[in-house]
């Protein structure tokens, strides 16, 4: 006489509820895995042989990782990708708090001008790029050297000029970053306790001790997310540059990421490409713990 085993129908249901969201999430991971992680464990592969094509890939170990590490222009672009980072990565957080501070509220036109604010997060950047790209028109016919005339000033050649380049670009980063940066830091001051501000004013308290003792330590958590993902997008910097200068004036505007390019696309030197974007993902990666670390470490203090 054999023994049936029946499972239980709470273990069925269990068993379904475990499947369901796997099923849902399937198609997105596929995706992912096809044209994320699979072009990503390629590339490490590649960054270790000098790509010949129809010859055969020939190993080479490191060798691509020295030769790139070691070149100048590299370098330089190493220089500029943090200059550029950190400026707009700075830039947008403090532009996104006060863009935060004064659209908070719960007026009906405030929701208009969010909206409105928000537009350049949602735009494609290439159109932005090519839109700053020709309001930086280099003669007083351009949309800003036309208001700079006003004032005496000009023409100023934006990008043209190696010295302002890299600055005007940084502009045009920090404008399009700050309200992604207001969005996550209205949330968080949407959860700040009110009667504190109310307790605050009956106490005399100044604008900037409101902001300072009741505010920052509010939306400390949203600061600490807004760090983190400006600290990845720093590195990543690769559009502004690429539709308003290309690189130029002289490299002045080469960054990590238009130098990568610039190897695999136009010099097709595949394995230095590889190479170079495995380095950036190390870098990223390790940026991206130290971040996470701190922040974590702030907010058990």
């Amino acid at each position: 006489m054999t023994a049936t085993v029946t499972t239980p129908a709470g273990r069925r249901g269990l068993n379904k509820k475990a499947v369901l969201p796997w099923l849902f999430l399937a198609p997105g991971l596929l995706l992912a895995l096809v044209f994320k992680f699979v072009p990503m464990g390629k590339g490490i592969w590649l960054s270790f042989f000098k790509v010949r094509p129809f010859l055969g890939d020939q190993w080479v170990g490191l060798d691509n990782y020295t030769r790139v590490l070691s070149d100048q222009r590299f370098q330089d672009a190493i220089g500029h990708t943090l200059v550029l980072g950190i400026g707009i990565s700075l830039g947008a957080i403090l532009v996104g708090f006060l863009l935060a501070l004064i659209l908070e509220g719960q007026a009906r036109s405030l929701k208009f001008v969010r909206t409105a604010v928000f537009l350049p997060v949602v735009t494609a950047t290439a159109v932005v790029g090519e839109l700053w790209r020709l309001m930086y028109y280099p003669t007083g016919d351009g949309l800003i050297n036309t208001g700079l005339g006003f004032l005496g000033i000009g023409p100023v050649p934006f990008l043209d000029n190696p010295d302002t380049a890299l600055w005007s670009t940084m502009v045009m980063g920090i404008w399009m970053a700050a309200p992604y940066n207001m969005v996550i830091i209205l949330a968080g001051l949407a959860g700040v306790d009110r009667s504190l501000y109310e307790a605050a004013a009956m106490d005399g308290v100044s604008l900037w001790q409101r902001l300072r003792h009741i505010t920052l330590p509010a939306i400390r958590p949203a600061l600490g997310i807004v760090l983190t993902l400006a600290a990845i997008r720093g590195l990543r910097v690769f559009t502004e540059v690429y539709v308003l200068t290309g690189g130029g004036p002289a490299g002045s505007t080469e960054v990590w990421m238009t130098r990568a390019y610039t190897l695999g696309f136009t010099r097709n030197d595949i394995g230095g490409a590889s190479a170079a974007s495995v380095v950036l993902l190390c870098v990223t990666l390790l940026l991206t713990v130290t971040v996470n670390y701190f922040r974590k470490r702030g907010d058990v203090r």
